[in-house]
């Protein structure tokens, strides 16, 4: 069976091993980090543009040579190729639209003009309509695969394997197994080690500890991992050394299901179309119209109007027409837009993502990871009357001080702030840990209890009545209730600022959907500001929930979705815009997204709308002033009174004007990083 590696020695981590060969977890981990091999399209592309651009110099340089020879016909043998070359794709795709009956587009358009531009003697000039239009669009290109190329080292890579623990044949030597999470089958028997990701759904049968659920559930604490629990592809082991039971078959584990939601979402998702097709589905049926009209109309209303006269200007009319400083400052400043936004830690896919935050409505966003930090905090000392904060913290942290709950770690790491640091010197004895409840412990000869509530009460310690908290450390001792220790997932500093500054740029709606618990997504929410949100949401729920939201947006506008998680895949699919973090979101997150915000900052979308806002004034400038002087040489160049030299010369100093303006795209945005 394929990827099957058998491993008969103990090997713990992806390191080379210490025999003379490389075991076979060696190879198959550097197999799964081996480089992809690169894209070389982008590369021909590129060649073909070199091509080209030098067989065009070249009949530039011997062309007055080739006329005193009186061959200037041989001039061609250079032009033809160089055509051919960079041409091929835009008259391959126009003749494909073509047939599927989309006429009017930029194609199109530089297709008719390149081969007028051949009938009436200037082939110089059909070469160059091909250059222009084939250069804008490889910038455009090399913007997206930047940002995909950013994405691509962000990613928290992890390897897709299961290890299956069995049985040597013919022996009862264990051994493990090393397949794809697809060859699995239900029944078998999976080893999840510490930091681990869980591959299938199953049932543990073997092991204690704690697993991350946030990825999936949203949900900030972990779950308690005992044999009988049932967990899911996905989950995190953050401690503990489990072997799982295996209930379903890959294609139909959580994760499965999740990306299968992406892709079911992406396929229902439209497409962004490029802003200057927009243009072109306007401007092409005009010019063409125009053109026809010069070739038929004039003969037939002036006297002595000669067709052949006529037709000539109107292939003129079609080559000066011919957008080169639009096909090539739109995507220039697009680029430069992308540009801007990744040097701000935005990662933008494309131009068409960048185009839709300008019509941004509304904005959902998950809650852990991206209003919260992800991680536990203390946020509140109350001691009980007769006890000091200091002293209840110290003996909190020594009591929990092997325990790798996500609680105790964050009570120890505020220990570390306490004036003196005699809880590390504490003697310690009697410990015991009872899962998910707490610990006691004999400290400094006290008897210490430190967990839930009901842990308390099962020793016989009664609390005040009061706020019972599922991340709080309630504390006796000697048998008298001490306070309690308020620990909670803290939001991000940015949270609320950022809120403020999203609704000053005028978006209409935001909301807050997220898996955790009601009572704490409650608690965020009016702390950042928003009045919106709902709880303990699965993924098919968060995404019936924006499938409703879009339904409420007013036409022309988007809605946005801000996660992290594998759980917001279908969601980042599914929304007008997907918005992912980089730095801590999942694999699935990431792909699935538009953008992604690569230091996790929520405060860089008002970069990216200010951003998307400059780069749209420059393209709309670039519009504007390309087409006001196209159409003045157009009105000249119809009535013969403009040069096809005058008109080219021209159509160079315009283009290269608005490729000047279209720099100042790479300054949109707010601050150094």
């Amino acid at each position: 069976m394929k990827n099957e590696i058998f491993v008969e020695h103990q090997h713990e981590s992806s390191e080379h091993c210490d025999t003379s060969h490389r075991c076979s977890t060696c190879a198959s981990a550097e197999a799964m980090y081996e480089p992809a091999v690169e894209d070389t399209s982008d590369k021909s592309a590129l060649m073909r543009m070199l091509l080209s651009g030098a067989l065009l110099g070249l009949a530039f340089i011997i062309a007055p040579w080739l006329e005193a020879k009186n061959i200037a016909w041989a001039v061609y043998a250079l032009l033809i190729p160089a055509y051919v070359v960079v041409g091929y794709p835009v008259l391959k795709g126009a003749f494909q639209d073509l047939v599927k009956g989309k006429l009017f587009n930029e194609l199109f358009l530089m297709s008719i003009a390149s081969l007028g531009a051949f009938a009436i003697g200037e082939p110089h000039e059909a070469v160059a309509v091909m250059l222009f239009y084939s250069v804008g669009e490889w910038l455009q290109d090399r913007a997206v695969q930047r940002s995909r190329r950013s994405i691509a080292v962000l990613m928290n890579l992890r390897p897709d394997f299961a290890r299956v623990i069995g049985q040597k044949t013919g022996s009862n030597e264990t051994i493990e197994l090393i397949k794809a999470p697809e060859e699995v089958m239900v029944g078998e028997i999976v080893e999840i080690r510490p930091g681990e990701r869980v591959p299938l759904d199953g049932v543990i049968v073997e092991g204690t500890g704690l697993l991350d659920t946030s990825s999936l559930t949203g949900e900030s604490l972990p779950l308690e991992g005992n044999p009988g629990t049932a967990i899911k592809a996905g989950f995190v082991s953050q401690s503990g050394r489990f072997h799982v039971r295996v209930s379903a078959v890959f294609g139909q584990s959580s994760v499965a299901r999740i990306l299968k939601l992406v892709q079911e979402a992406s396929e229902r998702k439209a497409p962004a179309e490029k802003f200057i097709t927009k243009v072109a589905a306007v401007y092409t049926p005009v010019v063409v119209a125009a053109a026809v009209l010069l070739a038929i109309v004039p003969p037939l209303v002036i006297p002595g109007a000669l067709f052949s006269q006529w037709l000539r200007r109107a292939l003129v009319l079609l080559v000066i027409s011919c957008p080169c400083a639009l096909v090539i400052s739109i995507p220039l400043g697009y680029f430069g837009g992308v540009g801007e936004a990744s040097r701000n830690k935005i990662l933008v896919k494309g131009a068409g993502a960048l185009d839709s935050l300008l019509k941004l409505d509304t904005l959902a966003f998950d809650k852990t990871g991206t209003i919260t930090h992800g991680r536990f905090e203390l946020t509140e000392i109350l001691p009980a009357p007769g006890f000091d904060k200091d002293e209840i913290l110290g003996l909190a942290a020594a009591a929990e001080r092997f325990s790798s709950h996500p609680l105790a770690v964050a009570i120890q790491k505020a220990a570390t702030n306490l004036p003196d640091s005699r809880h590390l010197s504490f003697s310690i004895a009697e410990l015991k840990e009872d899962r998910g409840l707490g610990v006691s412990a004999r400290i400094e000869g006290k008897k210490i209890l430190a967990g839930s509530l009901a842990y308390l009460d099962r020793h016989g310690v009664k609390a005040p009545p009061g706020n019972i908290s599922n991340t709080a450390v309630y504390l006796a001792i000697e048998g008298v209730y001490a306070g309690y220790i308020a620990v909670s997932d803290t939001t991000k500093a940015e949270a609320a600022e950022t809120i403020q500054a999203l609704k000053d740029f005028g978006i209409r709606r935001l909301v807050m959907l997220s898996g955790d618990r009601k009572e704490v997504v409650g608690r965020i929410a009016d702390k950042v500001g928003l009045q919106d949100w709902k709880g303990e949401l699965l993924p098919e729920d968060k995404l019936s929930e924006v499938e409703k939201l879009k339904t409420s947006i007013p036409p022309g506008k988007k809605l946005a979705f801000v996660g992290d998680g594998m759980n917001d895949a279908p969601v980042l699919a599914a929304a007008d815009i997907g918005i992912a973090m980089g730095g801590l979101g999942s694999d699935a997150a990431i792909e699935a997204a538009d953008i992604v915000l690569m230091d996790d900052d929520i405060s860089r979308l008002p970069d990216g709308l200010r951003i998307a806002a400059k780069t749209r004034r420059i393209v709309v400038q670039n519009i504007v002033f390309a087409l006001s002087a196209k159409l003045g040489f157009m009105a000249l160049g119809a009535f013969g009174v403009a040069s096809m030299w005058e008109a080219v010369i021209a159509d160079v100093g315009v283009a290269l004007l608005a490729v000047l303006n279209a720099t100042r795209a790479f300054g949109a945005g707010r601050r150094k990083v």
